[in-house]
């Protein structure tokens, strides 16, 4: 799904800003589910904004920070609002909310992640953006049928993990292999050791010499426990890496 179209489709409906943190923080959590990262606060972040927009769509104007519960439960009895979004996108958002800080998503808890919990927030989140897609205007019907079918294209394993090494399963170049690797671990640095170990298709001087290449161009820096970190900017490089990869 590239980025732009469905930012621009949305702005038919919701301020700019809106838009783009909404399919922002999806593409994050597409991201995520198809590399198996949990712990991280995209589910939650996307669920707020979601809160936003339907103040915004309701009234004209949204809350800086808004109370989430308050107003998803409250929402149901807004009858200008689309019954789509008053009801089912309330409620799910609700579940998906309660899910991201009852399950560990983001807080530490007595109950570990599990990746369905991802892949069921992925679900939710995937349903919230391509109602809000249907209710835009300014997009015409077949445009807003071509991205909803990219927002529901089933996502594919980028990275699988065996335990004692992690396999990237797309066909990548050594460069762009370790990018994925290292995002997997940030803000964890990974020991050159594992890094080669799940790399070991390759010989230990191509990832030598890739590595050499990324901390050069300052995407990635050397850490003291003999292994690398990945920088902002090759963060940024890994996230448009995985984001062209995952459907």
């Amino acid at each position: 799904m590239k980025q732009s179209d469905a930012i621009g489709a949305l702005t038919g409906l919701l301020p700019k800003e809106l838009a783009k943190d909404l399919v922002t923080e999806f593409v994050t959590m597409r991201q995520d589910t198809a590399q198996g990262t949990l712990g991280r606060a995209a589910p939650g972040k996307f669920v707020e904004t979601f809160v936003q927009a339907l103040e915004y769509i309701e009234g004209g104007s949204y809350s800086k920070r808004p109370s989430v519960d308050k107003t998803l439960t409250s929402v149901e009895s807004k009858t200008a609002l689309d019954d789509g979004l008053r009801i089912s996108g309330a409620r799910l958002a609700r579940a998906m909310y309660s899910l991201r800080s009852k399950r560990n998503i983001v807080h530490k808890g007595m109950i570990d992640p599990n990746t369905y919990d991802l892949q069921l927030l992925f679900s939710g989140a995937q349903w919230i953006l391509s109602e809000l897609i249907r209710l835009a205007s300014g997009i015409t019907k077949e445009d807003a049928g071509k991205l909803v079918k990219q927002i529901q294209a089933p996502i594919g394993d980028l990275v699988e993990d065996f335990g004692h090494k992690k396999l990237v399963l797309a066909d990548l170049s050594a460069r762009k292999e370790i990018l994925v690797l290292l995002q997997l671990e940030y803000p964890d640095s990974v020991p050159l050791k594992v890094l080669i170990n799940s790399m070991d298709r390759r010989s230990p001087s191509t990832v030598r010499s890739a590595l050499k290449v990324l901390w050069e161009e300052r995407r990635a820096e050397k850490a003291a426990d003999n292994g690398y970190v990945i920088t902002s900017t090759g963060l940024k490089e890994a996230t448009e890496i995985v984001a062209s990869i995952a459907p």
